[in-house]
């Protein structure tokens, strides 16, 4: 196993129990024990955990998700590849909202080099399409969530009221059939549903772990978008729910028959 696929299990292993242990993880990996403690040092610098002995515990809250930098590591590679075949769904000349969060944030940067109107959701997306020379940036007003980057508030919502997007790119903390698309905070699962009535069509671009998650708050029913972009480890029994629905479900990475 890669380091990079060591520290997704590593971090989904802190998502669920909020503590994983030196011995545990190298004996489960076939890796040396000093390796484990390599990977833990390179993740507690990068500000996803704190090590303690013998192991590392998460640095997230109970009832909350993870930090934005826990997540931004977390499974890169299938959001840089959820992040693309998203990108390629949006035509020239399209005006597009990008929600917050990491896979927003990569979607954005697919998009830089695009000829597009783009409204982002967040500071990351923001700073993701600044130097492109081909995006024309509309930006939403509202308060900049320390934590997230997430630009939320009533001034968003307002502003959404008057707007109208081809393509709205919705990310979540969770989606599930039984509980819907969710979010862990109030003020951006509110923003979230003034972009889903803003948006001509709405693509909830997700990681296959999002699947086995919910949060708090709901913001719309998940067979409400129009297209879920995810990748291979996304739960066969949810997407094809999905697509019985008539829901279009797009598997990034996925290889042809």
């Amino acid at each position: 196993m890669s380091g990079s696929s060591r520290h997704d299990a590593i971090l989904e292993a802190l998502y669920a129990t909020g503590r994983v242990n030196v011995a545990d993880v190298a004996s489960e990996f076939s890796v040396s024990e000093v390796t484990v403690r390599r990977d833990l040092d390179q993740l507690a610098r990068a500000g996803v955990l704190r090590r303690v002995r013998g192991g590392a515990v998460s640095v997230a809250l109970r009832g909350e998700g993870l930090p934005y930098s826990m997540r931004r590591l977390e499974a890169s590679g299938p959001k840089e590849r959820i992040a693309q075949l998203a990108a390629s769904l949006v035509l020239d000349g399209e005006a597009v909202g990008v929600d917050s969060g990491t896979t927003g944030a990569a979607v954005a940067q697919q998009l830089a080099s695009r000829r597009l109107t783009v409204m982002p959701f967040s500071v990351q997306a923001l700073e993701a399409l600044t130097r492109s020379a081909t995006v024309r940036i509309i930006l939403p007003g509202g308060s900049v969530s320390p934590e997230e980057g997430s630009i939320v508030g009533p001034l968003v919502e307002r502003s959404l009221r008057d707007l109208r997007f081809d393509t709205v790119f919705l990310s979540c903390c969770g989606a599930s059939l039984d509980s819907g698309v969710t979010a862990y905070d109030l003020d951006d699962a509110a923003a979230k549903r003034a972009m889903i009535a803003a948006g001509r069509r709405v693509v909830l671009i997700a990681e296959g772990a999002k699947f086995t998650r919910s949060a708090m708050s709901v913001v719309c029913a998940l067979t409400a978008v129009d297209v879920v972009v995810t990748d291979e480890s996304a739960p066969a029994d949810v997407l094809d729910q999905l697509r019985a629905a008539g829901v279009d479900v797009l598997i990034a990475g996925a290889t042809d028959d």
